[in-house]
This record gives C-alpha cells, structure tokens and sequence, in this order.
C-alpha cells in the first residue's frame, strides 16, 4: 500500500498539492456522480441525429474515459473532460438536422476542428490568448461560471422553471423533486459549514435514497436493475467519420463555430477550475495550460473517431474540487468509473438530476468568493467584468459571457483613451467574436 502510495506520489505530486489520496479518491466520485448524467443525455441527443444510441452510450463512455485519463495523467489536473453540451445539439440540430448531412460527415467536421484545435495550441496561439486575459476578467470568468452552474443546479432542481412572461419564475416548491432537492441542499450545506468531508457526495446519495423511499426514484429490482453484461459496441461508429465528405463540403463556418464555441467554453472553465484548485499563480498563469489544451486537441480527435462530438473540460468537475481535489489522480478515478460505468450504466441511472442539483448549487457558492478579486473602483475594469459573469447564466453559455467580457473590455478601455491596457491579442480575439455573432445571425 505504502509503495503504491509512492508511485501516486511521485506522478501526481500529491503533498506538493497540499492533498492525499483519501482527499482525490472522494473529489473523483463526487465529480463523476456529478457528471454521469453525460453517459444518458449525450446519446439521447446523437440519436437525434441517426447515430445508434448503443453506439453513441458506449462512444460517449470511452471519449470520455481516455480524454480525462490524459488530463490526469499528463497536465496533472483535477478535471473531467466529456463531450460537451451545446455542441452536441448544434451538431444535430443544425449540421445534421437543417443543413442535412449526414452524421458520418459531421464527424468528419468534428474532426477538422480537433486538428485546427491542436495546431492552435502547439503554435501557442490558445496559450497566447488565455495569458492575455486581465486578472479582472479572470476572476469574473470564475464568478460568471459559479453562477451558471449554479443556475443549472436550480433548474434542474425544479426550483426555477422557465415562463412565458417572465422567462423564469419560482417552481412549484410541493412537488417533491424540488422539495428533496432543497432537503439535499440544506443537508449538504449544513455537512459542507461542519467542514465534512464528502459532503456533496453524502447529500447526492442521500437525496437519491430519499427519492427512492417516496417513491420519486425507481427502487433497482434484482441485478438487471444495478449492473448489465449487455455492454454497448462501438462498431457502428468507430472510424465511421467521413474526413472527405466533410472536406468536399467545404464546411468553414461550421468548423469555425465549433472552434470558437469550443475554444472559449474550455478556456473559460479551465480558467474558472484552476483558479478554484490553486492551480494558477498571483500574476494569473495557470501551470500546464498547455498540456490541458492539447488535451482537449486530442481529445476531440479521438471523439470524432470514436463516434462522438466535440469534448471539453466540464463545469462539473467544481464539485470534486470542492471536495479538495487538486490533482490529476481525481480525473483518473473519474476515468475509471466510467469504464465501470459500462457495466453499471442501469444504476448510474438511478441518481436522478434534482439529486445532483444541491452540489451544483453550493459549488456556485463557492465560486462566487471569486468576485473580491475583481477591481471594482475602476469601471473600465467593473464593466466587462459584470458583462462576463451576467451573460454567462443569462445566455447558458460560458463562451458567450467569455465574448461578452471580451468585447466590452476592448471597446470600453479604446473609448476611454486607455489603449496601453488593450494587448494586440484581445483586439484579434474580440474581433473574432464580433465575426462568429455575425455568421451565427446569419
């Protein structure tokens, strides 16, 4: 045990982090019961687009296994990486459904932009871009994503819902997924003040139980309801992209959008995790960035290969961070559970999202801590700031707010005589969202 303790040490650097194997083990669990809800969503979606659900279980299992494994283990970080969401529907809702191409040929799109993801990153150009981020948007990115998940958290809580009038309104707070939601936030709130650890983990299963005992959560009869032999192929995608087909299209725009949605939902979350992990200095630079970039790169690549869209780093893993993960070792145990997953799929099922909601909210909390670092006497500073945290929730989207902050900066600090503050590389980024809000109008 002691030398197996070593080797983790020695690859993960675990008391440099300030954490132990125990403290890694715990934020892995936490985060992949926070994020297994990926495994069912995600092929929910494909199906949409003609992908074999099977098929698209098992993709969406192993793209996930094998980018989070390499997360782990070469940038050393404590985050998950999955096919995202919102790329997912745009691929089958507008490249598959109204442009009608096959899904074999958005694959092969998927593809492209893994490549063009990758030789932006080995050119340094991804890295160039997040160091050139302001400190102020750097905190604000991490309060805007705080507020996001939490958003999610609450929504899917059933505490808010959406409304014709108001877009959203208070649920009905009788029902009983959101009463066993607020039961679970208040519980884990509570463990959370007592400093106990697995605190989140604790109130997911808790909540899940107490589902189960009134009747919300289905109680799993026998073995067929906790574990399946029956584990779905990849043969019905694996290597199925069409890299020509694609090409032939002459698919541009799409790549284009996948690039940018992509680029700043990773960079936004990556900026938003580490900062929560301690993984970035006091002048704003995150260690291995790189190595968590061409990560994301490959992992795209494989994805398309595999039969799946686009991955990126997940919001989700805030909740093992706040379980105390720092290292890479608590994205590997993420990994492993969901190679197991393929067996356990039946009662992975079982954790319903009002169960998972509580830890989403209070992660968003804890985030918001961020919002002391943003200067707020300056409002050249202020402004882009709140743009980057309001439209992140408003707009269910990270890259959205990311733009938002983005172009209010440029433009706020060129207005006001303040060039010096604007580098060369917020003036290239910004017009490049001012160009992607175009052709997505168009």
């Amino acid at each position: 045990m002691a030398s197996n303790q070593g080797v983790l040490e020695r690859i993960f650097k675990l008391s440099q982090k300030g954490t132990n194997v125990k403290t890694e083990i715990l934020a892995g669990v936490t985060t992949f019961v926070t994020l297994a809800y990926i495994i069912f969503v995600n092929p929910n979606i494909l199906a949409d687009a003609g992908i074999p659900k099977e098929a698209a279980i098992a993709a969406t299992i192993w793209a996930t296994a094998v980018a989070t494994t390499l997360m782990g283990l070469w940038a050393n970080f404590p985050v998950a990486v999955a096919p995202g969401m919102g790329l997912n529907a745009f691929f089958a809702y507008f490249v598959v459904a109204q442009l009608k191409l096959p899904w074999q040929v958005g694959l092969g799109a998927v593809f492209f932009s893994g490549i063009f993801f990758l030789i932006l990153t080995i050119g340094g150009i991804r890295q160039a871009i997040v160091n050139a981020v302001p400190n102020n948007l750097k905190a604000a990115i991490g309060v805007g994503i705080g507020l996001f998940i939490a958003f999610i958290g609450l929504k899917n809580a059933g505490i808010v819902v959406a409304d014709q009038a108001t877009f959203v309104t208070l649920g009905h707070l009788t029902k009983p997924e959101p009463l066993l939601a607020i039961v679970g936030l208040i519980l884990t709130a509570v463990l959370l003040s007592r400093n106990v650890k697995g605190a989140m983990l604790i109130g997911i299963i808790t909540t899940t139980i107490l589902g189960m005992i009134f009747g919300v959560v289905p109680v799993p009869k026998g073995i067929s309801g906790i574990m399946s032999f029956n584990m779905p192929s990849l043969k019905p995608t694996f290597l199925h992209l069409d890299i020509a087909g694609a090409w032939k299209f002459g698919i541009f725009n799409i790549i284009f959008t996948m690039t940018m949605v992509e680029l700043f939902d990773n960079m936004g979350t990556l900026i938003g995790l580490t900062r929560k992990a301690g993984l970035m200095d006091e002048n704003g630079k995150i260690e291995n960035l790189d190595r968590a970039l061409t990560t994301d790169a490959i992992g795209t690549i494989i994805s398309a290969i595999l039969g799946t869209t686009t991955v990126t780093s997940y919001i989700e893993s805030a909740a093992g961070i706040a379980e105390g993960g720092k290292t890479g070792l608590t994205a590997i145990v993420v990994a492993i559970l969901f190679v197991v997953a393929l067996i356990f799929a039946p009662l992975i099922g079982l954790v319903p999202a009002f169960a998972t909601a509580p830890a989403l909210i209070l992660v968003g909390a804890l985030m918001l801590a961020e919002i002391r670092h943003v200067e707020f006497d300056d409002f050249t500073e202020a402004f882009p700031a709140f743009m980057t945290i309001i439209m992140m929730p408003l707009t269910y989207s990270i890259a959205n707010g990311f733009a938002f902050g983005f172009v209010s900066y440029t433009l706020v600090k060129a207005l006001t005589g303040k060039f010096k503050d604007i580098s060369w590389v917020m003036w290239i980024v910004s017009i490049a969202f001012v160009i992607n809000f175009y052709m997505r109008l168009h």
